[in-house]
This record gives structure tokens, C-alpha cells and sequence, in this order.
């Protein structure tokens, strides 16, 4: 990386989520007015995926259905407490707004606690090498035990989109390298 990609990248501590960033996140998980358990071997999740209401009761199958008006509010009440601990785990670490919104869309999807991991992108930012976080992201392409770049793993309850998203998310942070 030369000194100039350096100079554009910004504390995390003065980030957020751009409006970009949600809606592709939004986009990614797309929209249920229901309850659904979107992969076998998940939790149930509502509206763009989320997995829990904002007192923390947890999503059930069987929950009443939600409007799109009520999914976003939902998300966004939830991204918010997620996007405090993300900022948290991170002290001294500097992105590019693009990188923040890759990485946040990371936990939205794994969760904090996966975020924390020692394999997860966080330890290659911690260190500073940018480029190892990126290929971090490819480590993480398992769920349920199944390895989602297999395709043997794709059929209709299979998790092809976990490869996917990773896939994607990869090649875009590389391109801001």
C-alpha cells in the first residue's frame, strides 16, 4: 500500500455507516415480512435479518408479521448497537469509509463476537495489514459446519450466499487497496 492510500483512510472512531453502506447491507439480506430461518442450521430472522427485537427478546418463528417501514427501523436500532462495539474493537485502527461499510457488513452477518475471533479481519487491522484483512474475509465461508464454497452445499436450503457475499465482499475491499 503506498503513503497515499494511508492518507485517505480515516480514524474509525469518526465513521459511520454511510447511507450506501445500509442499503446495500439491507439489500444483501434482503426483506421478510415473517419470521424465516434463512439457511439450515440458522436462528430465525425478520425483516433484513434481523435476529432479534430491539429489547433483545429473540426473533421466533411465529412472530407477527412486520411492514418494510418497521424491518428498516428495526435494522437500523440494531446496526446502531452493533456499529458501537465494532467502532470499540478497533482503537487506533484508520479505513476508508468503503472498508468501515465491508467490515460493519461483516459483523451484521457473523455478529460481534465472531468479529473478536483471532482468524476473523480485525486482527490483521489491529496489526495494520490491510491486505491480510481482505483475505481474511475468504476464512469465513463455513455455517452450520458446511463449507459454503462447496457446491454440493447449494441446494435450496443450502448457503451458497454465505460464499457469495464473502466472494464480493473480498473483491471490493481488495479494490480499495
Amino acid at each position: 500500500m503506498d503513503a497515499r492510500q494511508n492518507l485517505l483512510r480515516v480514524s474509525v472512531a469518526a465513521l459511520t455507516l454511510s447511507a450506501a453502506g445500509f442499503a446495500t447491507w439491507q439489500a444483501s439480506e434482503g426483506f421478510t415480512a415473517t419470521a424465516v430461518i434463512p439457511t439450515r442450521g440458522d436462528v430465525p430472522t425478520i425483516g433484513h435479518g434481523s435476529r432479534r427485537y430491539e429489547d433483545g427478546t429473540p426473533v421466533r418463528l411465529g412472530d407477527a408479521p412486520i411492514t418494510r417501514q418497521r424491518a428498516q427501523q428495526l435494522a437500523r436500532n440494531l446496526h446502531s448497537e452493533e456499529e458501537a462495539r465494532f467502532k470499540a474493537s478497533l482503537p487506533g485502527v484508520y479505513l476508508h469509509p468503503g472498508e468501515y461499510d465491508l467490515y460493519l457488513d461483516f459483523v451484521g452477518q457473523y455478529g460481534i463476537g465472531n468479529w473478536r475471533k483471532p482468524q476473523s479481519p480485525r486482527t490483521w487491522l489491529l496489526q495494520g495489514d490491510y491486505v491480510g484483512a481482505c483475505n481474511a474475509l475468504l476464512t469465513w465461508r463455513f455455517q452450520a459446519g458446511r463449507d459454503c464454497r462447496l457446491p454440493e452445499n447449494w441446494g435450496p436450503q443450502g448457503c451458497k450466499g454465505v460464499w457469495t457475499r464473502q466472494q464480493k465482499r473480498h473483491a471490493d475491499c481488495m479494490a480499495m487497496q
